[in-house]
C-alpha cells in the first residue's frame, strides 16, 4: 500500500517499507513518489511521451537505459530523462531506492514500438 505525505510537513524517505511505489506526494504542480525494487528487479523499457522526469537514487543501484545508452546509478545520482524518451530501469545486487519527481498530471506511457 502506498503512503500518502502531507504537503508542507517533512517527508522521512528511508521508514516506508515494501516494494514498488511506497509513498507519494503531490502538489497542484508535482508528483513525487518513492519506489523501492529488490536486486536484479527490471522495469521494462517504456516512454512517457508527456513529462520530463528527474529520478534521484537514495540508496542501492543499478542501471537505467535511456534510448539505448546505460547509466549506472548509485545512491546520490540523479538522472534526468526527458519527455519522450525510452527507459528501462534493472535494480542492481543490493536493490534500488529512489525518488521519481515530475510534473502533475497523468502520464502517458506507451511502448518503444508504438512511438
Amino acid at each position: 500500500m502506498i503512503q500518502r505525505w502531507d504537503p508542507g510537513s517533512p517527508i522521512d524517505l528511508i521508514a516506508p517499507r515494501g516494494e514498488g511505489p511506497v509513498a507519494g506526494l503531490a502538489s497542484s504542480d508535482l508528483n513525487a513518489t518513492l519506489l523501492t525494487w529488490p536486486a536484479g528487479h527490471e522495469l521494462a523499457e517504456h516512454t512517457n511521451a508527456e513529462r520530463d522526469v528527474l529520478l534521484i537514487v537514495l540508496a542501492g543501484g543499478g542501471e537505467a537505459t535511456v534510448d539505448g545508452h546505460r547509466h549506472a546509478l548509485a545512491a546520490g545520482v540523479a538522472l534526468l530523462v526527458e519527455r519522450g524518451r525510452s527507459r528501462s530501469l534493472r535494480a542492481g545486487d543490493q536493490g534500488v531506492r529512489y525518488l521519481s519527481v515530475h510534473t502533475r498530471r497523468d502520464l502517458q506511457i506507451e511502448s518503444p514500438a508504438t512511438r
